[in-house]
């Protein structure tokens, strides 16, 4: 009888806890399902208009992309942006990774107030960079040369501190697409995003060569249309 109420008291105890988990576990699944959503939302609308997007050429060229939908960026007084997106990366014979999770951090100080988000695409000439990323922490501008993006169709990648950039970066705020200077941005591999979406255990170079799968549909559609963007961009050289 003892023993049986010890029981029942132990599972009254444990079993909120248990449910609790559950439920944040799941509920961080959603919004890492919710931000591979945007994220491919925000790929297809910026390439809707190839005259006013990244230039094809440098979609052909690219070895790696990372898209962060809705990057916030705060400040009164002293500023910072804070944002997650998803990093892809081909391989040699030109076939693009899964998607691993990455967090993007940075800083700036000077006179500023309020609240305002915005889209990040980051196209890298070189997998430099990546390296990097998947090492450890990234600084923009300290670790790789970042340029603001050139923009349409018949931009040139010309000028000196664009041909020597190792990134490209751009930025889209209230319908508006454009370069970006994002110089002492930090970014990280979500580890624990990671761990949700493709299993405990799972490392971003794991995924990055296509040795696991995602568990969540929006991320592989994710991948599929940056695979369907770079194929247009081809094409069109064709």
């Amino acid at each position: 009888m003892y023993l049986y109420r010890f029981l029942l008291l132990t599972l009254l105890i444990t079993a909120p806890a248990w449910a609790w988990s559950q439920s944040t576990t799941a509920s961080s699944q959603s919004k890492d399902a919710q931000r591979a959503e945007d994220a491919a939302k925000t790929l297809k609308e910026v390439l809707r208009v190839p005259e006013q997007s990244i230039p094809e050429k440098l979609l052909r060229n690219a070895e790696a992309i990372i898209v962060m939908p809705e990057v916030v960026k705060m400040g009164l007084g002293i500023g910072g942006r804070r944002g997650k997106g998803l990093l892809v990366v081909r391989d040699d014979k030109g076939v693009w990774s899964n998607p691993s999770f990455v967090t993007f951090t940075g800083g700036s100080i000077g006179l500023q107030a309020g609240l305002q988000t915005a889209d990040i695409i980051l196209v890298f000439k070189n997998k430099k960079g990546v390296e990097n990323i998947v090492n450890g922490k990234f600084t923009l501008g300290a670790d790789a040369a970042v340029a603001t993006g050139p923009v349409g169709r018949s931009a040139q990648i010309s000028t000196d501190g664009q041909f020597k950039a190792e990134i490209f970066s751009y930025s889209r705020a209230k319908g508006l697409f454009a370069g970006i200077a994002l110089d002492g941005a930090v970014l990280k591999i979500d580890n624990k995003a990671n761990a949700r979406v493709y299993g405990t255990g799972t490392t971003a170079r794991m995924i990055l060569e296509n040795r696991v799968r995602p568990n969540l549909a929006s991320v592989i559609y994710f991948r599929d249309q940056i695979e369907e963007a770079t194929a247009q961009a081809q094409a069109a050289q064709e």
